[in-house]
């Protein structure tokens, strides 16, 4: 039998942690202050889905083990995204 590249406590620690960055999201959506002029808080929120996304990338797809290229292909897309919301957002203003 093999043994999972990934253990079930690091699984439950990263759900909870996924959970936890959705609450924080929504409670910032919910709030009322994304709609004003202040870009910290879409920054937060933007941060904390980069970080979901970075979780989900190295722990549920077991990027963490996989070879450098995948791994590098992966993080490089998520930043790139990343990076053009940013860009996005900062040219709408």
């Amino acid at each position: 039998m093999k043994t999972p590249a990934v253990s079930h406590l690091t699984i439950g620690r990263t759900w909870g942690l996924l959970v936890l960055l959705t609450g924080l999201t929504f409670a910032l959506g919910e709030s009322g202050s994304l709609g004003q002029s202040a870009v910290s808080p879409v920054l937060l929120v933007l941060g904390c889905s980069g970080l979901k996304a970075l979780l989900v990338i190295l722990e549920y797809l077991e990027m963490r083990q996989a070879p450098a290229l995948w791994r590098w292909l992966l993080l490089g897309w998520l930043i790139l995204v990343l990076s053009l919301i940013v860009l996005a957002y900062w040219m709408a203003r």
